[in-house]
């Protein structure tokens, strides 16, 4: 009987953190501090049209094999007022790898050109309902208030851009830079699990 009521529980705090943000729903603003220092919100892009907010870090392969794509996908649209805002959400004391330190050279090495964010009480994560590395959320500021247009995964392909016959987030951004509505707007997230703190 207790390990049914342990298994339920357990599902129950599974549940509870997969809920987050649906499509069309206001993100409240956050605030994480980012590799240079700095704090960096979503209000800091008010001269932005949106956001691509992606959940990620250092040390999972998935997010590694998509590196290079978002970087790209700053480099492309954030000139066109949709910048990539990363967030690594994961418990440093289980994954070291992903900590601060090694957010900091991971960036350097890398030359991120975007904010690559601490989210270290994971709430911002748990608001958003990120459940892997990496997650993607596409946000659209409307009337001063960011709005969720696509969540999911980057593409259709975890080895490579070349080989990815969908690609979901430059869809949804063309679309709402053409003032058309995003026609897929949601594909499940393939990628390592998020590692949440133990206590």
């Amino acid at each position: 009987m207790k390990t049914v009521f342990t298994v339920l529980m357990m599902s129950l705090g599974l549940s509870a953190l997969a809920q987050g943000y649906k499509i069309g729903d206001k993100v409240k603003d956050f605030t994480l501090k980012n590799v240079d220092g700095n704090m960096i919100s979503l209000e800091t892009g008010r001269e932005a049209k949106g956001a691509i907010v992606v959940f990620t870090c250092n040390h999972c392969p998935f997010a590694q094999a998509y590196e290079q794509r978002i970087i790209e996908l700053n480099a492309r649209y954030a000139p066109l007022g949709y910048p990539v805002i990363a967030i690594n959400p994961n418990d440093p004391v289980s994954v070291p790898e992903d900590s601060y330190g090694e957010m900091q050279k991971r960036a350097a090495e890398k030359g991120y050109e975007f904010p690559y964010l601490i989210d270290e009480t994971q709430e911002v994560a748990k608001a958003f309902g990120a459940t892997r590395t990496p997650h993607t959320f596409v946000l659209q500021l409307d009337k001063g208030k960011y709005v969720v247009k696509y969540i999911g995964a980057i593409d259709n392909n975890t080895e490579s851009a070349e080989k990815a016959t969908e690609k979901y987030v430059e869809k949804a951004v063309d679309a709402l830079l053409n003032g058309k509505k995003v026609e897929t707007t949601e594909v499940k997230a393939i990628g390592c699990t998020i590692k949440w703190k133990k206590s």
